[in-house]
C-alpha cells in the first residue's frame, strides 16, 4: 500500500496533525471539517470526532496550501473540489459564486471532506483478466479510482498493450517535483488535469493506444467523447456512480452508454472495497 501521508498532513492545519498522524496513519479515509463543529477522521474503524472546533481561518489555509495558487486549482473550485498534493481530493461546500448561471468559486467555505488517497497494487489483477470495454461501478468513497488505477497497471503490464490515461483530476496517477507519486506500471501514458473529450482525442490521436482509461463519467459530453472513442478500435476502462447495472440503467446521463452497447463488462465494487462483474451485454 502506497500513501503519501505527509502530503496529507502538509494540508491539516498544525494543531491537527498529531492527532491524524496518531489515530489514523493506517486508517483515515476522510477527515472532515465543519465550521463552529468538531473536525471528524472518517476510519476503516469507524468515526473519530477531535476535541478542536473548526474556525474560518482553519478551513482557508486548506484550501491555501491544497490550492498552491494554481490557475487549474481556481477552476476546479468552480467544481466543487480541489486535488491536493499525493491525490487527496477535497469537497468543497459553502457560498456559491453564480455568474450567468454558473458557479464560478466560493465567497465563503463552510465544511470540507479531505478524502485520502491510498494505493493498492495489485486489487486489479483478477479483472485485468477480462476481455472487452470495462466499466467500474459504485457509489462516491467506495474505492472505484483506486482499483481504475490499478486495473489499468495491470493491463499496461500484458503483452501488445498499450495503455492511454486522461487523468482530468489528476488523482489517478498524481505527480510532484516531476514524478509520479504511485506506480505507473508497463506501457502507460498519461494526460493530466485535462477535460475528458480533449484528453480522449488527444490521446486517439498521439499516442496510439490498444486501451484507454479515465474517471468518474458524469456528464453527457462525458458520454459522447466515450462512444466517439469505442468507434476507433480502442479498448476503453472507466468508472461511474453506480450502485448496480439496475441503477446504472435508470440515470438518462449514461444512456448512450446503454443503448449503444459500448461497454461489455461491469465491476460493481462493495462498501468493503471487494468486488464482482456482471456482463453487460450478450
Amino acid at each position: 500500500m502506497y500513501c503519501h501521508w505527509d502530503s496529507l498532513l502538509d494540508v491539516l492545519p498544525s494543531r491537527f496533525r498529531a492527532e491524524a498522524d496518531k489515530q489514523g496513519k493506517n486508517t483515515l479515509q476522510e477527515f472532515r471539517m465543519r465550521i463552529h463543529k468538531p473536525a471528524l477522521m472518517v476510519t476503516s474503524k469507524g468515526t473519530i470526532s477531535l476535541k478542536e472546533i473548526v474556525t474560518p481561518g482553519d478551513l482557508n489555509f486548506v484550501i491555501q496550501i491544497a490550492s498552491r495558487y494554481s490557475p487549474w486549482a481556481a477552476a476546479t473550485m468552480a467544481k466543487g473540489y480541489l486535488t491536493a498534493q499525493g491525490a487527496h481530493r477535497i469537497g468543497v461546500c459553502g457560498e456559491a459564486v453564480v455568474k450567468n448561471g454558473e458557479v464560478t468559486g466560493f465567497r465563503e467555505i463552510t465544511s470540507l471532506c479531505i478524502r485520502v488517497a491510498r494505493d493498492f497494487p495489485g486489487i486489479g489483477e483478477r479483472a485485468s483478466k477480462l476481455e472487452g470495454n470495462i466499466l467500474l461501478l459504485g457509489p462516491p468513497a467506495w474505492g472505484k479510482t483506486t482499483l481504475l488505477r490499478d486495473l489499468l497497471r495491470q493491463i499496461s503490464k500484458q503483452a501488445g498493450q498499450c495503455v492511454g490515461v486522461v487523468d482530468e483530476r489528476g488523482e489517478l496517477f498524481p505527480k510532484a517535483n516531476g514524478r509520479f507519486l504511485f506506480p505507473l506500471g508497463g506501457n502507460l501514458d498519461v494526460v493530466s488535469l485535462c477535460p475528458k473529450a480533449e484528453g480522449l482525442d488527444m490521446i486517439l490521436r498521439t499516442m496510439g493506444p490498444t486501451c484507454i482509461g479515465v474517471d468518474e463519467v458524469t456528464s453527457a459530453a462525458d458520454c459522447d467523447a466515450l462512444v466517439k472513442a469505442g468507434w476507433c478500435g480502442v479498448r476503453l476502462i472507466a468508472t461511474v456512480h453506480a450502485k448496480s447495472l439496475h441503477d446504472l440503467k435508470t440515470r438518462p446521463v449514461y444512456k448512450p452508454l446503454i443503448e449503444k452497447g459500448l461497454f461489455d463488462w461491469a465491476v460493481i465494487l462493495h462498501e468493503d472495497k471487494s468486488y464482482h462483474w456482471e456482463r453487460m451485454k450478450l
